[in-house]
């Protein structure tokens, strides 16, 4: 097994609010091995983002408050760091690519201004230098005519060429992690599968760990090697890829898969949806946060929530129920 570089443990984090405290994570652990493709998936508002800004320590403050756990980054706990020790981790060592690039960027700053700045801070080069390497990094994930862009502005790229410039600034300083927030969910599914291929490319040639966040199975199924299912703040199912797709444990996973369209199914198999609404994180559950949505619910489903166990060597999942039986798990 490849050495960890990242390993998390009881993260939580709330947000005070003028209606009370949103308990927006609560618990969440994982490990990411040196070279490795995590997926992390949930619909909206289930934690994904905030887990990972946590992290990073780009939570604003307030209204947010990572109130307990730790982030070991290669032994060093993130959550502990100043901000100016945090400062050189982030954009040298872990690099983020955010869901949106039209407002990631600076619109008054060139683009190749922008790619270059993070070059200039941690590798310590000239400003000439770090624009020669912009230029490069350009070229990489596929921008044509990428040393005549460098003097373009935000608003002069396409969505699909912002995002790919946002990747490329967050290779600059080749980092040992790289966390991309949902990055092609704007963006139609021809310039989805080129930016996909970018990344896959690029992480094989640079052996560089991912955490790729997304409601997208579909995504995930050709990108990951291992998933973490998120719901109300909590990892609900933990599982390698296939493993997940072909045996899937949680109702909510089952669910997920559900609604995804299959290339193998009948052409009359109905798409499955998910009945009600996500919760309301206002105070932190105690019963399992799903049990209001779930198909399965059992009476101890309601009075306590499920803590995260081993189901196979490499599976683990929080759920009181056996899917296939309906009955309570051995």
């Amino acid at each position: 097994m490849a050495p960890k570089v990242l390993e998390v443990k009881d993260l939580a984090t709330q947000f005070k609010t003028r209606d009370g405290i949103v308990h927006a994570v609560n618990g969440v652990s994982f490990e990411l091995q040196e070279g490795e493709t995590l997926g992390i998936v949930g619909e909206s508002a289930c934690g994904k983002t905030v887990t990972v800004l946590s992290i990073l320590g780009l939570i604003p403050s307030p209204p947010g408050k990572v109130v307990s756990g730790s982030a070991h980054y290669l032994g060093k706990d993130l959550l502990t760091m100043s901000d100016e020790e945090i400062r050189f981790i982030r954009g040298a060592q872990i690099s983020m690519v955010f869901q949106d690039p039209m407002t990631s960027f600076n619109p008054v700053l060139t683009i190749g201004r922008q790619v270059a700045e993070p070059i200039e801070i941690h590798q310590g080069v000239s400003r000439k230098e770090a624009l020669e390497r912009a230029g490069e990094l350009l070229a990489l994930v596929g921008i044509p005519n990428a040393k005549e862009r460098l003097s373009d502005y935000p608003h002069q790229f396409s969505g699909g060429m912002r995002q790919r410039a946002m990747i490329a600034m967050a290779l600059a300083c080749s980092p040992t992690v790289l966390v991309a927030d949902e990055p092609t969910t704007a963006l139609d599914v021809t310039i989805q599968a080129q930016i996909l291929d970018i990344v896959k490319r690029l992480r094989d040639q640079l052996g560089m760990a991912i955490i790729w966040i997304t409601h997208d199975l579909g995504i995930i199924a050709g990108l990951a090697q291992r998933v973490n299912v998120m719901y109300g703040g909590f990892i609900v199912e933990e599982a390698p890829v296939k493993e997940l797709y072909a045996h899937p444990q949680h109702p909510y996973t089952i669910g997920l898969l559900g609604s995804l369209p299959r290339l193998d199914a009948s052409t009359h198999t109905r798409l499955v949806s998910i009945d009600g609404v996500p919760p309301v994180l206002m105070k932190k559950p105690t019963s399992c946060p799903f049990a209001p949505r779930c198909p399965f619910v059992m009476d101890r489903c309601l009075q306590e929530n499920p803590p995260l166990l081993s189901f196979d060597t490499h599976h683990r999942v929080a759920c009181w129920v056996d899917p296939k039986t309906g009955g309570a798990r051995a």
